[in-house]
């Protein structure tokens, strides 16, 4: 049995397509990404990151605020 058809859209094309995201949907993405590649950073390249430990403590609470 074929499935029904569509009926063709009515609306015509323009030139110019034009996106808006709202801002997380660039914003989450990028601070993920750069979380989960401090993550993966090597041991023997991450006690550059200790003598901040500011840094320490934001990731620490990220992990907290992800965890629950």
């Amino acid at each position: 049995m074929p499935a029904p058809a569509r009926p063709r859209s009515t609306y015509q094309a323009t030139d110019g397509v034009e996106v808006r995201l709202p801002w997380w949907a660039i914003a989450l993405p990028s601070i993920m990404f750069a979380v989960l590649l401090l993550l993966v950073v090597s041991p023997g390249e991450a006690h550059a990151a200790t003598a901040d430990p500011a840094v320490g403590r934001l990731f620490a609470r990220v992990v907290e605020l992800l965890t629950g």
